[in-house]
């Protein structure tokens, strides 16, 4: 059974957010060459990040890998529990995809034995 562990030796992109990722690989010429993610260059530049889909009933953490072709979940969960509330209450509620929380990505840190 694949973990979140198994997933840290990849280049994650903490701070990448799904809008950015848009900007970066769908709006090509949108965005800002000086910004903290320029504009994808080649077929092979490509980011990992995490999103959290909310459009069920409960929130899924994924792991996204993306490049100029497509987007592909490399790995989903739902949230724990415990993590529920906050994010919700920091998400607004919201439905749809977007960027986990602060204490989200510091329990991403932690279950992949990564650095904060």
């Amino acid at each position: 059974m694949t973990q979140l562990r198994d997933f840290s030796t990849l280049d994650i992109s903490w701070n990448l957010t799904p809008e950015h990722a848009v900007t970066m690989y769908l709006e090509w010429g949108n965005n800002d060459w000086h910004s903290e993610y320029p504009p994808v260059r080649s077929k092979s530049d490509e980011s990992y990040y995490f999103v959290v889909d909310t459009w069920g009933s409960t929130p899924i953490i994924r792991l996204v890998h993306r490049n100029s072709e497509n987007a592909t979940d490399l790995y989903s969960m739902p949230m724990p529990a415990g993590l529920v509330a906050e994010f919700e209450k920091e998400n607004h509620g919201l439905k749809g995809i977007s960027a986990p929380t602060g204490a989200v990505k510091h329990w991403l840190k932690q279950e992949m034995g990564v650095a904060s």
